[in-house]
Protein backbone atom coordinates (compact mmCIF):
# COMPACT_ATOMS: atom_id res chain seq x y z
CA UNK A 1 0.00 0.00 0.00
CA UNK A 2 1.30 3.58 -0.36
CA UNK A 3 -0.11 5.43 2.60
CA UNK A 4 1.51 6.08 5.36
CA UNK A 5 1.90 3.38 7.89
CA UNK A 6 2.15 5.54 11.07
CA UNK A 7 -1.59 7.66 9.76
CA UNK A 8 -3.41 4.78 8.67
CA UNK A 9 -1.91 1.68 10.92
CA UNK A 10 -0.55 1.36 14.53
CA UNK A 11 -1.10 2.58 18.00
CA UNK A 12 -2.33 5.97 17.05
CA UNK A 13 -1.24 8.19 19.97
CA UNK A 14 2.15 7.47 19.55
CA UNK A 15 1.72 7.90 15.94
CA UNK A 16 0.14 11.42 16.25
CA UNK A 17 2.72 12.41 18.88
CA UNK A 18 5.62 11.57 16.90
CA UNK A 19 3.73 13.31 13.98
CA UNK A 20 2.96 16.93 16.08
CA UNK A 21 5.80 17.62 16.88
CA UNK A 22 7.96 17.96 14.26
CA UNK A 23 5.43 20.26 13.24
CA UNK A 24 5.28 22.07 16.62
CA UNK A 25 9.21 22.76 16.12
CA UNK A 26 9.02 23.85 12.76
CA UNK A 27 6.13 26.49 13.73
CA UNK A 28 8.06 27.46 16.52
CA UNK A 29 11.36 27.83 14.08
CA UNK A 30 9.11 29.83 11.97
CA UNK A 31 7.57 32.30 14.40
CA UNK A 32 11.57 32.43 15.51
CA UNK A 33 11.62 34.33 12.59
CA UNK A 34 9.34 37.46 13.78
CA UNK A 35 10.21 36.92 16.90
CA UNK A 36 14.13 37.71 15.98
CA UNK A 37 12.64 40.60 13.83
CA UNK A 38 11.29 42.74 16.83
CA UNK A 39 14.30 41.30 19.17
CA UNK A 40 16.37 42.98 17.10
CA UNK A 41 14.95 46.13 16.16
CA UNK A 42 13.44 46.74 20.00
CA UNK A 43 17.26 46.36 21.24
CA UNK A 44 19.02 47.79 18.95
CA UNK A 45 16.10 50.69 17.69
CA UNK A 46 14.11 50.95 20.43
CA UNK A 47 9.95 50.67 21.08
CA UNK A 48 8.94 52.21 18.14
CA UNK A 49 10.71 49.84 15.89
CA UNK A 50 8.85 46.85 17.79
CA UNK A 51 5.57 48.89 17.09
CA UNK A 52 6.19 49.21 13.58
CA UNK A 53 6.83 45.53 12.45
CA UNK A 54 4.15 44.33 14.84
CA UNK A 55 1.37 46.96 13.46
CA UNK A 56 1.86 45.25 10.09
CA UNK A 57 1.02 41.78 11.44
CA UNK A 58 -2.45 42.05 11.18
CA UNK A 59 -3.01 43.04 7.56
CA UNK A 60 -0.33 41.37 6.53
CA UNK A 61 -2.03 37.95 7.18
CA UNK A 62 -4.81 39.60 6.25
CA UNK A 63 -4.00 39.45 2.14
CA UNK A 64 -1.84 36.47 2.90
CA UNK A 65 -4.44 34.20 4.27
CA UNK A 66 -6.59 33.86 1.10
CA UNK A 67 -4.00 32.25 -0.84
CA UNK A 68 -2.10 30.42 2.07
CA UNK A 69 -5.75 28.72 2.54
CA UNK A 70 -4.86 26.96 -1.10
CA UNK A 71 -1.73 25.21 0.64
CA UNK A 72 -4.52 23.77 2.72
CA UNK A 73 -6.78 22.47 -0.52
CA UNK A 74 -3.41 21.15 -1.94
CA UNK A 75 -2.57 19.28 1.38
CA UNK A 76 -5.86 17.98 1.63
CA UNK A 77 -6.39 16.65 -1.74
CA UNK A 78 -2.78 15.05 -1.57
CA UNK A 79 -4.16 13.15 1.62
CA UNK A 80 -7.10 12.14 -0.17
CA UNK A 81 -5.05 10.57 -3.28
CA UNK A 82 -2.27 8.93 -1.24
CA UNK A 83 -4.70 7.62 1.52
CA UNK A 84 -6.79 5.85 -1.38
CA UNK A 85 -3.23 5.09 -3.49
CA UNK A 86 -4.42 6.98 -6.40
CA UNK A 87 -0.37 7.61 -7.57
CA UNK A 88 -1.92 9.51 -10.34
CA UNK A 89 -4.24 12.02 -9.00
CA UNK A 90 -1.38 12.49 -6.21
CA UNK A 91 1.17 13.39 -8.91
CA UNK A 92 -1.20 15.68 -11.22
CA UNK A 93 -1.79 17.58 -7.74
CA UNK A 94 1.50 18.26 -6.84
CA UNK A 95 2.79 19.32 -10.16
CA UNK A 96 -1.01 21.74 -9.93
CA UNK A 97 0.09 22.77 -6.87
CA UNK A 98 3.81 24.43 -7.02
CA UNK A 99 2.78 26.58 -10.30
CA UNK A 100 -0.32 27.45 -8.08
CA UNK A 101 1.80 28.25 -5.45
CA UNK A 102 4.31 30.74 -7.98
CA UNK A 103 1.35 32.59 -8.81
CA UNK A 104 0.02 32.99 -5.73
CA UNK A 105 3.41 34.47 -4.64
CA UNK A 106 3.48 36.97 -7.48
CA UNK A 107 0.12 38.27 -7.14
CA UNK A 108 0.69 38.80 -3.56
CA UNK A 109 4.02 40.57 -3.89
CA UNK A 110 1.68 43.04 -6.14
CA UNK A 111 -0.61 43.37 -3.60
CA UNK A 112 2.05 44.46 -0.81
CA UNK A 113 4.07 46.62 -2.66
CA UNK A 114 0.97 48.75 -4.14
CA UNK A 115 -1.10 48.92 -1.02
CA UNK A 116 1.10 48.42 2.11
CA UNK A 117 0.79 52.28 2.96
CA UNK A 118 -3.04 52.26 1.80
CA UNK A 119 -3.80 49.49 4.22
CA UNK A 120 -1.69 50.93 6.93
CA UNK A 121 -3.74 53.64 6.74
CA UNK A 122 -6.93 52.24 6.58
CA UNK A 123 -6.31 50.69 10.12
CA UNK A 124 -5.18 54.24 11.78
CA UNK A 125 -1.48 53.49 12.06
CA UNK A 126 -0.13 56.52 14.09
CA UNK A 127 2.07 58.82 11.80
CA UNK A 128 5.29 58.12 13.75
CA UNK A 129 5.25 54.48 13.11
CA UNK A 130 3.58 54.48 9.76
CA UNK A 131 6.78 55.04 7.42
CA UNK A 132 8.61 51.92 9.31
CA UNK A 133 5.97 49.81 9.13
CA UNK A 134 5.47 50.80 4.92
CA UNK A 135 9.09 50.05 4.88
CA UNK A 136 8.76 46.90 6.33
CA UNK A 137 5.71 45.72 4.85
CA UNK A 138 6.98 46.70 1.40
CA UNK A 139 10.27 44.47 1.75
CA UNK A 140 8.45 42.03 3.08
CA UNK A 141 6.17 41.45 0.16
CA UNK A 142 9.00 40.98 -2.30
CA UNK A 143 9.36 37.44 -0.83
CA UNK A 144 5.97 35.65 -1.02
CA UNK A 145 6.80 33.90 -4.36
CA UNK A 146 9.19 31.95 -1.22
CA UNK A 147 6.84 32.07 1.41
CA UNK A 148 3.84 30.33 -1.04
CA UNK A 149 6.28 27.74 -2.25
CA UNK A 150 7.34 26.32 0.43
CA UNK A 151 3.82 26.71 2.13
CA UNK A 152 2.37 24.47 -0.66
CA UNK A 153 5.25 22.29 -0.43
CA UNK A 154 5.40 21.46 3.10
CA UNK A 155 1.65 20.76 3.24
CA UNK A 156 2.49 18.58 0.41
CA UNK A 157 5.11 16.50 2.32
CA UNK A 158 2.72 16.91 5.73
CA UNK A 159 -0.31 15.18 3.70
CA UNK A 160 2.13 12.02 2.87
CA UNK A 161 3.61 11.82 6.13
CA UNK A 162 6.90 13.72 6.16
CA UNK A 163 7.41 16.21 8.60
CA UNK A 164 10.42 16.24 9.91
CA UNK A 165 11.69 17.88 6.19
CA UNK A 166 10.14 20.94 6.88
CA UNK A 167 11.53 21.34 10.28
CA UNK A 168 14.93 20.69 8.83
CA UNK A 169 14.16 23.13 6.28
CA UNK A 170 13.10 25.48 8.43
CA UNK A 171 16.27 25.32 11.04
CA UNK A 172 18.48 26.05 8.70
CA UNK A 173 16.67 28.68 7.24
CA UNK A 174 16.00 30.21 10.76
CA UNK A 175 19.81 30.37 11.52
CA UNK A 176 20.42 32.20 8.28
CA UNK A 177 17.77 34.16 9.26
CA UNK A 178 18.88 35.51 12.55
CA UNK A 179 22.25 35.79 11.45
CA UNK A 180 21.09 38.29 8.71
CA UNK A 181 18.89 40.25 11.23
CA UNK A 182 22.11 41.14 13.24
CA UNK A 183 24.01 41.72 10.46
CA UNK A 184 21.79 44.54 8.70
CA UNK A 185 21.27 45.94 11.43
CA UNK A 186 24.12 46.38 13.32
CA UNK A 187 26.46 46.57 10.98
CA UNK A 188 24.39 48.11 8.09
CA UNK A 189 21.92 50.21 10.24
CA UNK A 190 19.11 48.92 8.42
CA UNK A 191 16.41 49.16 10.99
CA UNK A 192 12.72 47.60 9.69
CA UNK A 193 14.47 47.25 6.14
CA UNK A 194 17.18 44.72 7.42
CA UNK A 195 15.23 42.81 9.31
CA UNK A 196 12.33 42.43 6.14
CA UNK A 197 15.20 41.67 3.71
CA UNK A 198 16.85 39.14 6.38
CA UNK A 199 13.58 37.29 6.03
CA UNK A 200 12.85 37.60 2.44
CA UNK A 201 16.55 36.01 2.22
CA UNK A 202 15.90 33.07 4.85
CA UNK A 203 12.46 32.40 2.96
CA UNK A 204 14.13 31.64 -0.04
CA UNK A 205 16.30 28.89 1.24
CA UNK A 206 13.43 27.44 2.89
CA UNK A 207 11.92 27.41 -0.94
CA UNK A 208 14.86 25.93 -2.57
CA UNK A 209 15.23 23.15 0.33
CA UNK A 210 11.29 22.18 -0.60
CA UNK A 211 11.61 21.80 -4.10
CA UNK A 212 14.54 19.59 -3.74
CA UNK A 213 13.14 17.43 -1.29
CA UNK A 214 10.14 16.91 -3.66
CA UNK A 215 12.82 16.74 -6.43
CA UNK A 216 14.58 13.67 -4.79
CA UNK A 217 11.28 11.95 -3.54
CA UNK A 218 10.69 8.27 -5.52
CA UNK A 219 7.50 7.91 -4.59
CA UNK A 220 4.22 9.25 -6.67
CA UNK A 221 4.97 13.00 -5.08
CA UNK A 222 8.31 13.36 -6.97
CA UNK A 223 8.48 16.40 -8.41
CA UNK A 224 9.41 17.12 -12.24
CA UNK A 225 9.88 20.00 -13.13
CA UNK A 226 8.87 20.02 -16.55
CA UNK A 227 5.46 18.17 -16.23
CA UNK A 228 4.44 21.09 -14.26
CA UNK A 229 0.58 22.20 -15.29
CA UNK A 230 -2.47 23.00 -14.44
CA UNK A 231 -4.00 19.50 -14.22
CA UNK A 232 -8.17 20.79 -14.42
CA UNK A 233 -9.48 17.95 -11.60
CA UNK A 234 -6.76 18.70 -9.86
CA UNK A 235 -6.37 22.71 -9.53
CA UNK A 236 -10.64 22.41 -9.28
CA UNK A 237 -10.26 20.61 -6.22
CA UNK A 238 -7.38 22.57 -4.69
CA UNK A 239 -9.80 25.46 -5.05
CA UNK A 240 -12.82 23.38 -3.53
CA UNK A 241 -10.96 22.97 -0.45
CA UNK A 242 -8.52 25.60 -0.30
CA UNK A 243 -10.36 28.98 -0.98
CA UNK A 244 -13.11 28.33 1.28
CA UNK A 245 -10.24 27.92 4.19
CA UNK A 246 -8.37 31.30 2.70
CA UNK A 247 -11.33 32.75 2.51
CA UNK A 248 -12.25 32.09 6.01
CA UNK A 249 -8.26 32.93 7.38
CA UNK A 250 -8.85 36.09 5.05
CA UNK A 251 -12.34 37.28 7.14
CA UNK A 252 -10.92 36.02 10.66
CA UNK A 253 -7.91 38.92 9.90
CA UNK A 254 -10.67 41.10 9.06
CA UNK A 255 -11.81 40.87 12.63
CA UNK A 256 -8.32 41.09 13.86
CA UNK A 257 -7.43 44.32 11.77
CA UNK A 258 -10.39 45.68 13.57
CA UNK A 259 -9.26 44.50 16.55
CA UNK A 260 -5.60 46.24 15.74
CA UNK A 261 -7.07 49.29 14.96
CA UNK A 262 -8.66 49.95 18.45
CA UNK A 263 -5.62 48.69 19.63
CA UNK A 264 -4.05 51.71 17.96
CA UNK A 265 -6.41 53.83 19.39
CA UNK A 266 -4.80 52.79 22.98
CA UNK A 267 -1.19 54.55 21.50
CA UNK A 268 2.22 53.47 20.18
CA UNK A 269 3.16 52.39 23.50
CA UNK A 270 0.64 49.76 24.35
CA UNK A 271 0.92 48.75 20.60
CA UNK A 272 4.82 48.01 21.09
CA UNK A 273 3.16 45.78 24.39
CA UNK A 274 0.72 44.55 22.47
CA UNK A 275 2.94 43.30 19.72
CA UNK A 276 5.58 41.59 21.67
CA UNK A 277 2.38 39.81 23.78
CA UNK A 278 1.18 38.55 20.39
CA UNK A 279 4.77 37.17 19.58
CA UNK A 280 4.97 35.43 22.67
CA UNK A 281 1.21 34.02 22.67
CA UNK A 282 2.28 32.94 18.83
CA UNK A 283 4.39 30.07 20.38
CA UNK A 284 1.64 28.79 22.50
CA UNK A 285 -0.45 29.21 19.29
CA UNK A 286 1.27 26.97 16.82
CA UNK A 287 1.69 24.22 19.33
CA UNK A 288 -1.62 23.84 19.95
CA UNK A 289 -2.57 24.44 16.18
CA UNK A 290 -0.14 22.01 14.94
CA UNK A 291 -2.82 19.46 16.43
CA UNK A 292 -4.97 20.74 13.61
CA UNK A 293 -3.45 20.19 10.41
CA UNK A 294 -2.37 16.43 12.13
CA UNK A 295 -6.07 16.20 12.03
CA UNK A 296 -6.49 17.46 8.78
CA UNK A 297 -3.89 15.07 7.69
CA UNK A 298 -4.57 11.85 9.47
CA UNK A 299 -8.59 12.39 8.83
CA UNK A 300 -7.80 13.55 5.21
CA UNK A 301 -5.82 9.69 4.80
CA UNK A 302 -8.06 7.64 6.55
CA UNK A 303 -10.78 9.21 4.42
CA UNK A 304 -9.42 8.00 1.31
CA UNK A 305 -8.61 4.61 2.75
CA UNK A 306 -12.26 4.62 3.98
CA UNK A 307 -10.88 4.12 7.69
CA UNK A 308 -13.72 6.21 9.48
CA UNK A 309 -13.51 5.02 12.58
CA UNK A 310 -9.56 5.68 13.28
CA UNK A 311 -10.35 9.58 12.06
CA UNK A 312 -13.24 9.89 14.48
CA UNK A 313 -10.66 8.58 16.94
CA UNK A 314 -7.89 10.86 15.88
CA UNK A 315 -10.19 13.65 16.63
CA UNK A 316 -10.79 12.59 20.11
CA UNK A 317 -7.33 11.95 20.80
CA UNK A 318 -6.18 15.58 19.18
CA UNK A 319 -9.03 17.61 20.98
CA UNK A 320 -7.00 16.07 24.57
CA UNK A 321 -3.85 16.60 23.36
CA UNK A 322 -5.00 20.16 22.79
CA UNK A 323 -6.68 21.00 25.63
CA UNK A 324 -3.45 19.96 27.54
CA UNK A 325 -0.80 21.42 25.93
CA UNK A 326 -2.78 24.69 25.21
CA UNK A 327 -3.36 25.23 28.90
CA UNK A 328 0.07 24.19 30.35
CA UNK A 329 1.56 26.44 27.65
CA UNK A 330 -0.98 29.51 28.11
CA UNK A 331 -0.07 28.87 32.21
CA UNK A 332 3.60 29.39 31.25
CA UNK A 333 3.48 32.22 28.99
CA UNK A 334 1.84 34.21 32.08
CA UNK A 335 3.85 33.22 34.70
CA UNK A 336 7.27 33.83 32.61
CA UNK A 337 5.07 37.05 30.71
CA UNK A 338 7.19 39.59 32.55
CA UNK A 339 10.40 38.34 31.64
CA UNK A 340 9.52 37.16 28.15
CA UNK A 341 8.59 40.87 27.38
CA UNK A 342 11.63 41.95 28.55
CA UNK A 343 13.54 40.19 25.96
CA UNK A 344 11.81 42.45 23.49
CA UNK A 345 11.15 45.79 25.42
CA UNK A 346 13.54 47.28 27.01
CA UNK A 347 12.91 50.82 27.31
CA UNK A 348 9.09 50.71 28.63
CA UNK A 349 8.03 49.59 31.47
CA UNK A 350 4.71 50.88 30.81
CA UNK A 351 4.41 48.34 27.17
CA UNK A 352 5.83 45.38 29.05
CA UNK A 353 2.70 45.87 31.47
CA UNK A 354 0.46 45.89 28.49
CA UNK A 355 1.59 43.33 27.17
CA UNK A 356 1.22 41.11 30.87
CA UNK A 357 -2.61 42.34 30.03
CA UNK A 358 -3.12 40.50 26.86
CA UNK A 359 -1.31 37.78 27.81
CA UNK A 360 -3.38 36.95 30.93
CA UNK A 361 -6.64 37.71 28.71
CA UNK A 362 -5.61 35.87 25.54
CA UNK A 363 -2.88 33.61 26.18
CA UNK A 364 -4.67 31.78 29.10
CA UNK A 365 -7.66 30.51 27.91
CA UNK A 366 -5.71 29.59 24.65
CA UNK A 367 -6.80 26.17 24.25
CA UNK A 368 -10.34 26.75 23.05
CA UNK A 369 -9.04 28.16 20.09
CA UNK A 370 -7.04 25.33 20.08
CA UNK A 371 -10.34 22.66 20.21
CA UNK A 372 -12.03 24.98 17.41
CA UNK A 373 -8.97 24.40 14.86
CA UNK A 374 -9.11 20.98 15.45
CA UNK A 375 -12.51 20.67 15.01
CA UNK A 376 -12.02 22.71 11.65
CA UNK A 377 -9.52 21.11 10.50
CA UNK A 378 -11.41 17.50 10.59
CA UNK A 379 -14.76 18.94 8.54
CA UNK A 380 -11.62 19.80 6.00
CA UNK A 381 -9.58 16.96 6.13
CA UNK A 382 -13.33 15.16 5.23
CA UNK A 383 -13.24 17.05 2.46
CA UNK A 384 -15.66 19.38 3.92
CA UNK A 385 -14.28 23.43 3.20
CA UNK A 386 -17.51 25.70 2.86
CA UNK A 387 -19.38 24.56 6.21
CA UNK A 388 -16.26 25.68 8.48
CA UNK A 389 -15.74 28.56 6.56
CA UNK A 390 -19.54 29.72 7.38
CA UNK A 391 -19.31 28.91 10.84
CA UNK A 392 -16.32 30.61 11.32
CA UNK A 393 -17.29 33.56 9.64
CA UNK A 394 -20.30 34.15 11.90
CA UNK A 395 -18.84 32.63 15.04
CA UNK A 396 -15.42 34.38 14.39
CA UNK A 397 -15.47 37.38 12.81
CA UNK A 398 -19.64 38.33 13.11
CA UNK A 399 -19.31 38.29 17.28
CA UNK A 400 -15.84 39.76 17.42
CA UNK A 401 -17.35 42.48 14.66
CA UNK A 402 -20.32 42.42 16.82
CA UNK A 403 -18.74 43.07 19.82
CA UNK A 404 -16.28 45.61 19.06
CA UNK A 405 -19.28 47.91 18.03
CA UNK A 406 -21.34 47.31 20.67
CA UNK A 407 -20.30 46.00 23.99
CA UNK A 408 -16.45 47.66 23.50
CA UNK A 409 -18.55 50.66 22.76
CA UNK A 410 -20.15 51.21 26.07
CA UNK A 411 -18.32 53.80 28.11
CA UNK A 412 -17.07 51.62 30.94
CA UNK A 413 -16.23 48.83 28.63
CA UNK A 414 -14.20 50.35 26.46
CA UNK A 415 -10.72 49.00 27.57
CA UNK A 416 -8.40 46.48 26.42
CA UNK A 417 -9.27 43.86 28.81
CA UNK A 418 -12.60 43.68 27.67
CA UNK A 419 -11.41 44.36 23.85
CA UNK A 420 -9.43 41.25 24.50
CA UNK A 421 -12.52 38.97 26.10
CA UNK A 422 -14.39 38.45 22.50
CA UNK A 423 -11.66 35.88 21.53
CA UNK A 424 -12.17 33.28 24.44
CA UNK A 425 -15.90 34.35 23.64
CA UNK A 426 -15.85 33.42 19.73
CA UNK A 427 -13.28 30.41 20.45
CA UNK A 428 -16.50 29.18 22.87
CA UNK A 429 -19.16 29.28 20.20
CA UNK A 430 -17.34 28.42 17.43
CA UNK A 431 -16.11 24.88 18.66
CA UNK A 432 -19.13 23.65 19.99
CA UNK A 433 -21.01 24.65 15.95
CA UNK A 434 -17.54 23.02 14.26
CA UNK A 435 -18.13 20.12 16.60
CA UNK A 436 -21.99 19.72 15.94
CA UNK A 437 -21.43 20.47 12.42
CA UNK A 438 -18.12 17.78 11.92
CA UNK A 439 -20.42 14.66 13.14
CA UNK A 440 -23.45 15.65 11.23
CA UNK A 441 -21.18 15.52 8.27
CA UNK A 442 -19.52 12.44 8.86
CA UNK A 443 -22.55 10.49 9.28
CA UNK A 444 -23.80 11.50 5.80
CA UNK A 445 -20.48 11.02 4.26
CA UNK A 446 -20.23 7.43 5.93
CA UNK A 447 -23.72 6.50 4.95
CA UNK A 448 -23.41 7.58 1.38
CA UNK A 449 -20.42 5.63 0.86
CA UNK A 450 -22.04 2.59 -0.61
CA UNK A 451 -18.16 0.87 -0.88
CA UNK A 452 -17.71 0.80 2.76
CA UNK A 453 -18.02 -1.90 5.27
CA UNK A 454 -17.71 -1.43 8.58
CA UNK A 455 -16.38 -4.87 9.59
CA UNK A 456 -13.13 -4.58 6.98
CA UNK A 457 -12.15 -1.30 8.61
CA UNK A 458 -9.15 -2.73 10.53
CA UNK A 459 -8.28 -0.86 14.10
Amino acid sequence: MNSNNSILRGPLFWNVVKYTIPIILTSILQLLFNAADLVVVGRFCGSITVAAVGATGSVTNLIINLFVGLSVGAGVSVAHAYGGNDNEAVHRTVHTAIPTALVSGITLTLIGVIFSESFLRMMETPENVLGLSTVYMRIYFCGMTFSMIYNFGSSILRAVGDTKGPLIFLSTAGVINVILNIVFVTAFNMSVAGVSLATIISQGVSAVLVILALMKRTDSCRLILSKMRFYKIQFFKIIRIGLPAGIQGALFSISNVIIQSSINSFGDVFMSGNAAAGNIEGFVYVSINAFSQTAVNFVGQCTGAKKYKRAVRSIWLCLACVTVVGIIGGSLVNIFGKQLLSIYITDSAEAISAGLVRLLYISLPYFLCGLMDVTTGSLRGMGSSVIPMIISVIGICGLRIAWIFSVFQIEQFHTPEVLYLSYAFSWTVTFIAQLIAFFIYYRKHVKADKDYDPALESR
